[in-house]
C-alpha cells in the first residue's frame, strides 16, 4: 500500500518558538490516520502545513506525489482540488444556504451546468445524511451536528482523494459524535478516501483510526496502530491515554 503523505524531518519555527523538531510520519492510501498529542503540541499546525496554510522551516512534506517545499503555484492549485478539509469551526458561509455552501467550489472550479451541480450537491447531501430540504436552510437555522455534516458535504463536493478533519467530533454530544465517526468510516469505504484527522476524542481514537502519530515535546514519540502505540514503554504515552480516557 503506497503512502499518500510523507513528512520527513520537518522543523517549524515561529520566530524563536520551535514547534516541531524533526517530525517524521507517513500516511498510507485508504487509511484513517490521526495526529494526536496534548494541547499546544502542534497537531493543527502540522495539518495546516500539509494543506499549505502554514509554511514549515525545514524538512520535506510530500502529498500525493508532490513535494510541498518546492511546489509551483499552478501545481499547488491543482493539488488543492484533490483534497477536502473540514475545519473545527465548520467555516460555513453564514450568508449562503447549505446548498450554496456545498456548491461553491463547483461554481468556482468547474464548468458544470446548473443541473449537473444540483445533482452533485443532492448526492453529497444524501451521503452525509442530510435531507434535500436541508439544502434550502441557512447555517443559523440548523443544529451543530447538521452544520458538521454540511461542512463535510462541502469538503467532499470535488470528489477529493484525501479528506482532512480538524477535531471533527468537537462540540458534538456523545451520540452525534459516534454517528459522525461511523459516517467517516462508511464514507472512506464508499468513496475510496484516505482520511487524516486531528482528534482528542478517545472513542474516535480507539474505534476509527487505523494508525496514528503521537506528538510530544516537538517530536513524534509513537506511530502505528493503537495496539502498537500502547506497547511503547513511555510515561507520556501512559499519561496521555489515561488522561484522554
Amino acid at each position: 500500500m503506497q503512502s499518500i503523505l510523507k513528512v520527513q524531518e520537518v522543523e517549524t519555527r515561529f520566530g524563536e518558538n520551535l514547534v516541531h523538531d524533526g517530525i517524521n510520519l507517513h500516511v498510507k492510501e485508504g487509511e484513517i490516520y490521526g495526529f494526536l498529542g496534548p494541547s499546544g503540541c502542534g497537531k493543527s499546525t502540522l495539518m495546516r502545513e500539509v494543506i499549505m496554510l502554514e509554511h514549515f522551516s525545514k524538512g520535506s512534506i510530500e502529498l500525493l506525489g508532490h513535494k510541498l517545499e518546492n511546489i509551483k503555484a499552478k501545481q499547488a492549485q491543482e493539488l488543492r482540488l484533490q483534497w477536502g478539509v473540514l475545519f473545527q469551526s465548520n467555516a460555513l458561509f453564514t450568508s449562503l444556504t447549505v446548498f450554496e455552501n456545498i456548491a461553491l467550489s463547483l461554481h468556482e472550479y468547474t464548468k458544470f451546468s446548473k443541473e449537473m451541480i444540483r445533482d452533485i450537491v443532492s448526492f453529497k447531501l444524501d451521503i452525509v445524511g442530510l435531507k434535500q430540504s436541508d439544502g434550502a436552510l441557512f447555517p443559523s437555522q440548523i443544529s451543530g451536528g447538521m452544520k458538521k455534516k454540511a461542512a463535510l458535504a462541502r469538503a467532499l463536493v470535488m470528489d477529493p482523494k484525501v479528506l482532512f478533519l480538524d477535531e471533527p467530533t468537537s462540540g458534538l454530544d456523545p451520540i452525534s459524535a459516534r454517528e459522525f465517526d461511523a459516517l467517516i468510516m462508511n464514507l472512506r469505504d464508499l468513496l475510496n478516501l484516505s482520511v487524516v484527522m486531528v482528534t482528542h476524542d478517545l472513542t474516535s481514537i480507539t474505534t476509527t483510526l487505523d494508525r496514528m502519530a503521537v506528538i510530544d515535546n516537538k517530536k513524534i514519540v509513537a506511530e502505528g496502530s493503537l495496539e502498537e502505540v500502547l506497547k511503547i514503554q513511555s510515561p507520556f504515552i501512559e499519561r496521555f491515554f489515561k488522561m484522554e480516557g
